[in-house]
């Protein structure tokens, strides 16, 4: 009798300590570099008195940062694919480092796209969510793989809860650049994780379709059955409004909070709120996904993110409301993550998984390019963020309404390399 391809039944699905090991390790790395990057806005203002740049111009550096950190993310999926994630995540969480640390030293907009945009960013991209997610998929087994993307995800939100009072904390003791370096040591806190998530998926899905007689796709095969798929196309479209979505409140928040009035600390704590209530989000849509169609979720997220944005702007602009609707986009926030994870393998397997998940979150962050650039080029030409905030109000509803026609099936070609 023909055996049905297990892979991601692997150690750690026969062992429960080893299960949560490899949890903790995935989560624990995407809370360090997502932590390091979501923070990244707190010292905007400050590297801008230092460098006299202008508004404008950082933000130029934080939008290549956004699209950077999506456009390395298929390759890096494709690197880990084959030759393993242990290595892609160790050159990741090195680079991240070196550039957190190198960014107070430049004082021109070329070395801070280069330290913030390139090597940080870049690095956040290779051990980031395509990598981390992918490599969760292979390791747990297929019935836990929505609950296990959401708690990869919720370690992402829990690293921007926990580094944004670390980074007002240390700036008030030791001063922003020295702040900011320290948080780059600390992302080296992830390199455990190098071997806990070591392995490749090209590698099991071989073994499993040589065990059933059946030939796995090759990159360049499944890259164009996805993007020949009008779902996938779909699905990266309203990741793209995402990205826009998040990198214009990660990156200008703290200036919003500013603009209205509001001392400095509030920018902090929305921030904080931002990551504890995605935890939230995270861990609820993780659960949610098998019970619902991703799709309907992805739908209902993005509808709730412009309702809330419409709100929020005829609303008083007090500590408690902007508090109020850091925790409503909070829960929002990254909580698109696992149905978006959850969708690419069940249309595609769980073989190409890190480089197509990385295509989509290449989309992702050119919105998120956009995002991070438009809230600097517009408050600089306007004094006021409002245009920003009515540009994502019509994004949410597309992203809303383009996901609807979204088909959550097994691609016929991609059975022969789906676990």
């Amino acid at each position: 009798m023909m055996n049905k391809p297990t892979f991601p039944a692997a150690p750690a699905a026969q062992n429960n300590k080893l299960l949560w090991l490899v949890l903790l390790a995935a989560a624990g790395t995407f809370a360090l570099t997502m932590g390091v990057r979501q923070t990244m806005g707190l010292f905007l203002s400050a590297l801008n008195t230092s460098t006299a740049l202008g508004i404008g111009s950082i933000s130029l550096a934080f939008a290549f940062g956004q699209l950077w950190w999506g456009l390395t993310q298929p390759f890096a999926g494709a690197v880990a694919d084959r030759i393993g994630t242990g290595r892609v995540i160790l050159l990741g969480v090195s680079l991240v480092a070196i550039g957190t640390i190198l960014t107070p030293l430049m004082t021109s907009t070329a070395g801070l796209i280069f330290a913030i945009g390139v090597l940080a960013a870049g690095g956040a991209g290779m051990a980031g969510p395509s990598v981390l997610m992918a490599a969760t998929a292979r390791l747990v087994p297929l019935e836990k793989r929505g609950l296990a993307s959401g708690i990869v995800n919720a370690g992402g939100s829990f690293g921007q809860f926990a580094m944004a009072p670390i980074a007002i904390g240390l700036t008030a003791a030791v001063g922003w650049a020295s702040a900011m370096q320290w948080l780059g040591a600390l992302v080296l806190l992830a390199l455990p994780a190098v071997w806990v998530l070591k392995g490749n998926s090209r590698a099991l899905a071989a073994q499993a379709a040589a065990a059933s007689g059946q030939k796995t796709l090759s990159a360049r095969e499944a890259i164009g059955q996805a993007l020949a798929t009008p779902s996938y196309r779909y699905l990266s479209l309203g990741f793209l409004v995402c990205g826009f979505h998040v990198a214009f409140l990660a990156t200008h928040l703290p200036g919003v909070i500013a603009a209205c009035g509001l001392p400095p600390a509030i920018g902090g704590w929305a921030l904080a709120m931002i990551g504890l209530f995605n935890i939230v989000g995270s861990l609820a849509m993780g659960w949610a996904v098998g019970r619902w169609r991703m799709k309907s979720l992805l739908s209902l997220l993005y509808a709730t993110r412009g309702l809330a944005v419409l709100i929020f702007l005829l609303a008083p602009k007090t500590p408690a409301v902007m508090l109020i609707f850091a925790a409503v986009m909070g829960v929002t926030f990254l909580s698109t993550v696992p149905p978006t994870a959850g969708l690419v393998a069940k249309m595609f397997g769980t073989a190409n998984m890190a480089m197509l998940f990385g295509i989509v979150m290449l989309a992702h962050q050119i919105g998120g390019f956009f995002g991070a650039f438009l809230g600097g080029y517009v408050f600089q030409a306007t004094g006021s963020y409002d245009w920003v905030w009515y540009i994502d109000i019509v994004l949410a509803a597309g992203a809303a309404l383009v996901n609807l026609p979204i088909r959550e099936t097994l691609l016929p070609r991609q059975m022969k390399a789906a676990a």
